[in-house]
């Protein structure tokens, strides 16, 4: 906790740091950027509170380091319970250290693990979240979807669906983003975000096909041999999805097969961790056009409809409302 201290007493007001002359133009611009798309997300009805109106320079680049982890033969995470958020299936570390070592515990207990960094976090809206230097190198359309996505949290959050809270942040982010830039008349960077939100869409596809494949493998309860072969052939299906029929269908970004012929088998705890950001997608995106494809109007909505709903219970609440 003495990290997560450090940065709160690193915090500086963002509005002096715009206003300092003696910081780079560039990384004023990013910071006034910040703050408009903050001002923004509060006409999208988005309840920004404090959030990012200061900024902390952490000192390097990660923030911090999430685990994941999951059973070998299930795309069964493990979860641990907080008190505000609920039961959630990753846990973070701010020491790199303790990070890994919690992840070799996990996998000397025969746990698919998965260890990946973030740049940012959220409170929930119960602190004043500062922006920090870790997330400030995002490209603009990036940095605009993140204040979004962060400042959806404090809007909106089902206790113990954590998959559920980031897709819908991931909506709200990249849609968010278009609205925002396509009212400072910047078209480019409008279609940039909603091409990337479209990526996401097809990304979150390509993952419930390549989860669909994996559930009907372990249904046939593999032993231990079987399972590694077949986690390699399951690997080897995907990355020719990926580089394939995916690749065609990606807008933003430009994927080049891989030179390298290593067969590699999925990983469980990446799939969770992937996933958390991409599951029901297309659910999400048909609330919003059912709204009037209009950001606002679908958070209203979906801030109504989702009162006093608490897990599993928001996906029958969402698809079950849908105009």
């Amino acid at each position: 906790m003495w990290f997560v201290a450090a940065i709160l007493a690193a915090r500086r007001p963002i509005e002096r740091l715009v206003a300092d002359t003696t910081l780079p133009a560039d990384t004023r611009a990013r910071l006034r950027l910040v703050l408009e798309a903050r001002d923004y997300a509060a006409t999208l009805g988005l309840e920004a509170k404090s959030t990012y109106t200061k900024y902390a320079d952490v000192g390097r680049d990660t923030l911090l380091l999430v685990v994941t982890a999951s059973g070998a033969d299930c795309i069964c995470p493990v979860t641990w319970t907080y008190p505000v958020a609920g039961r959630v299936p990753y846990k973070g570390f701010f020491n790199a250290a303790d990070a890994k070592r919690f992840a070799a515990g996990l996998e000397a207990q025969g746990y698919d693990v998965n260890l990946r960094p973030s740049s940012a976090f959220s409170t929930l809206g119960w602190f004043n979240d500062p922006l920090l230097s870790t997330a400030l190198e995002r490209d603009s359309v990036e940095l605009v979807a993140l204040v979004m996505h962060e400042i959806a949290h404090n809007t909106l959050w089902v206790k113990g669906n954590v998959a559920f809270n980031e897709s819908y942040a991931q909506l709200v982010g990249y849609r968010g983003a278009e609205a925002f830039f396509r009212q400072q008349g910047d078209t480019a960077l409008a279609r940039r975000a909603a091409d990337r939100w479209h990526d996401e869409g097809v990304f979150g596809e390509f993952y419930t096909r390549l989860i669909a494949r994996a559930d009907s493998f372990y249904a046939t309860h593999p032993d231990s041999a079987a399972l590694r072969a077949g986690k390699v052939a399951i690997g080897r299906w995907a990355r020719a999805e990926f580089e394939g029929p995916v690749a065609a269908e990606i807008r933003s970004v430009r994927i080049t097969p891989s030179t390298d012929t290593t067969a590699r088998p999925i990983n469980n705890a990446r799939l969770v961790g992937i996933t958390l950001y991409r599951t029901h997608l297309d659910a999400f995106e048909a609330w919003y056009q059912a709204h009037g494809a209009d950001v606002k109007a679908s958070v209203a909505a979906l801030d109504t409809v989702m009162e006093g709903v608490e897990g599993d219970s928001a996906w029958v609440r969402l698809e079950g409302t849908s105009p």
